[in-house]
């Protein structure tokens, strides 16, 4: 069947990586409007790409919910912790993260009501029992940190690591590991280049299908990059919680990967993905991919 100007565009873009305007590259089966709840509260450090000024919804917020709206998703997004009491949590189909801190507490921000303690369990029983989530960046950089002394804390292992550290920004080589995980193609084969703040993660779940991988040879080492001296670890990943699908990638600091439309497009995959409108193979290679995952800086 012969492509017409349109189509061999999309297909050309998806080969390059932030070339053309995203397209639906992966896939066009219609399926009925998922609703999202995009949660971007800061209870710790406030990344500008989540910052809103006055009532204007922040760089972020404003492309999820473009991009969502175009591929079949109502994204809202909200810092009101609220909506995830027992009550109201039930209207939504997944969540999307860029968060930071103990959600439970108010911040120095005060940018949005707190989660209660019932709205966080609400929020991990949801998950288990099939909802779907994505994390981006700071998503690891949400509960965590050793607040439940005791036992592993139920946030972590969730959405499948906890971040310690990151160094300078820098561009750095991404390894490709699931190019036929949706979404991924926009960035072609093999590996690709990208400047963003790379966190370094812990506590990262054995069970992970690792999609791309941070390639830590070649990045910065010294001073402040002390931390990317360590084995390559996993950037972006997808696991099962329950019956829920969990999708995190580290990208997501800067507003130019926001507006890159290849990082749209793998976060279009990846709502696909865990709103079950198209299916995935997630078999664990996190042993396989990157074997030393479990290490941290030499």
């Amino acid at each position: 069947m012969t492509m017409n100007r349109r189509e061999l565009m999309v297909a050309a873009g998806a080969a390059m990586l932030g070339t053309f305007p995203l397209r639906r590259a992966f896939g066009n089966a219609k399926a009925a409007t998922k609703k999202v709840l995009f949660f971007t509260k800061s209870s710790g450090f406030e990344h500008s790409v989540i910052a809103r000024k006055g009532d204007k919804l922040a760089h972020a917020e404003r492309i999820l919910t473009e991009i969502g709206k175009e591929h079949g998703f109502e994204v809202v997004a909200s810092k009101d912790g609220r909506l995830f009491d027992p009550d109201k949590i039930g209207e939504w189909d997944a969540f999307a993260f860029q968060t930071t801190g103990d959600l439970t507490k108010m911040g120095d921000h005060k940018d949005g009501h707190p989660m209660s303690k019932e709205g966080e369990k609400a929020f991990y029983d949801a998950i288990r029992d099939g909802k779907g989530f994505i994390g981006m960046h700071c998503a690891t950089d949400t509960f965590g940190h050793h607040r439940h002394m005791d036992k592993h804390d139920p946030y972590i292992e969730m959405i499948g690591g906890e971040f310690a550290g990151h160094g300078s920004q820098q561009k750095a080589k991404i390894i490709i590991n699931d190019p036929a995980f949706p979404g991924v193609k926009a960035f072609g084969t093999g590996s690709f280049m990208l400047t963003d703040e790379w966190y370094t993660q812990r506590n990262i779940a054995d069970d992970l299908h690792v999609i791309l991988t941070q390639e830590t040879a070649s990045m910065h080492h010294e001073g402040g990059d002390r931390m990317y001296n360590r084995p390559s670890f996993p950037e972006t990943w997808a696991h099962m919680h329950g019956k829920g699908r969990v999708f995190y990638t580290s990208m997501g600091h800067r507003e130019d990967v926001w507006s890159n439309p290849s990082y749209q497009s793998l976060l279009i995959g990846a709502l696909d993905w865990v709103t079950g409108k198209v299916d995935a193979s997630i078999e664990p290679n996190v042993a396989k991919v990157t074997p030393g995952y479990r290490q941290g800086p030499a």
